[in-house]
């Protein structure tokens, strides 16, 4: 999400392009080395997958392999498509077809599993990360717009925005409610526990990647319709006026979690560095790029300066996260799968029946 940032800073500056792709190359190099390690860990320990995907917590972060290659998606429209012509257009628009299915399976298969098993029968338990899931296919809409925004072919650039609309509405009204129960749970029982504090940033996501998305649709349908002899271009004015308004109120509506989050972090540091640190990063990254893009629709500089604020937050605070990870991880004192426990005591189950079988 850094490298995004630092292409959409609405202040242009050289530089900001070749830390972008230094940013972007780190991100491929890391997304690929986590995917290939998850990979052959499930594949040479298969039980290992059938006791994650029933863990209430540690399942939840699925969704975040498909939101990770979703920002690769965009940084290669941003980057790479400029220099390299139709056949990268062609080549980020097959990547996100493969994405938007990986995310709706996502948000769908992880939904249902929470609602159809025995994992969270209090309102105590429920947190922020139940919104992980939602956030997936979101991300893929906002994306979806911005490759329809590129495509040579107006049929294939309609087909996208629609189903990025679909995308949209498929996931955002899921995490409003998400939101109305999480807000009772704090409400009720008051903030989550020093070790789950990151999780308070998490609201963000849907809220500043949904607007992005809505009114980036909304962008873009004004211009595809525009040119259109089968839909009134008055319905292009029409889906681009709703998106700004849907944009700033979802903007309006982050900027009270925001003040919640920041409070919460102030109210319960310090608190134990942990991977949940990661949690900070990617909401009030998308929650700042959202910021600049209604700073460049309306040209507003209020908007322009906050989301660049925030950038830049999100920036320093991507580079401590990431120095405290490998200091963390060099010093094997970081990673932790909490879910094997689950597989352990399964184990030891099935060791007392045989045993008691043979008794």
């Amino acid at each position: 999400m850094a490298g995004i940032l630092f292409h959409l800073i609405p202040f242009e500056h050289a530089a900001l392009d070749y830390i972008a792709i230094v940013f972007f190359v780190l991100n491929a190099l890391l997304f690929l080395t986590v995917l290939s390690m998850s990979i052959l860990r499930y594949t040479l320990y298969p039980e290992i997958w059938k006791v994650m995907i029933q863990d209430p917590v540690n399942s939840l972060f699925l969704a975040t392999c498909p939101m990770g290659f979703a920002t690769l998606i965009e940084m290669w429209v941003f980057l790479c498509v400029p220099h390299w012509g139709d056949w990268a257009k062609t080549m980020a628009w097959g990547l996100w077809i493969v994405d938007a299915l990986a995310a709706a399976a996502v948000t769908a298969s992880l939904s249902f599993i929470l609602i159809s098993q025995n994992y969270v029968t209090s309102l105590e338990r429920i947190t922020a990360l139940q919104l992980l899931p939602i956030a997936a296919t979101i991300v893929a809409s906002g994306v979806g717009a911005e490759i329809a925004d590129i495509l040579p072919n107006a049929q294939h650039a309609m087909g996208t925005v629609i189903v990025s609309y679909v995308l949209w509405g498929m996931s955002t009204p899921m995490a409003m409610m998400i939101l109305v129960i999480y807000y009772q749970r704090l409400a009720v029982h008051k903030l989550p526990s020093r070790e789950t504090i990151v999780s308070c940033f998490l609201p963000l996501g849907p809220l500043g990647f949904g607007g992005f998305s809505i009114l980036y649709l909304g962008k873009v349908a004004r211009q595809l319709l525009g040119e259109s002899n089968v839909i009134d271009p008055m319905v292009g004015h029409i889906a681009y006026v709703l998106g700004l308004l849907l944009s700033l109120l979802m903007w309006s509506f982050g900027l009270i979690w925001l003040v919640f989050a920041l409070a919460t972090i102030y109210y319960r540091s310090p608190f134990p560095f942990n991977m949940g640190w990661w949690g900070f990063t990617f909401p009030l990254g998308v929650y700042a790029a959202n910021t600049i893009l209604l700073g460049k629709e309306m040209e507003l500089i209020f908007f322009k300066v906050c989301g660049t604020i925030l950038s830049s937050a999100m920036i320093l605070l991507w580079l401590v996260v990431a120095t405290r990870t490998v200091h963390g991880a060099w010093h094997g004192v970081l990673f932790h799968a909490p879910c094997l426990q689950n597989l352990k005591e399964k184990m030891d189950d099935s060791q007392n029946d045989a045993t008691n079988d043979e008794a």
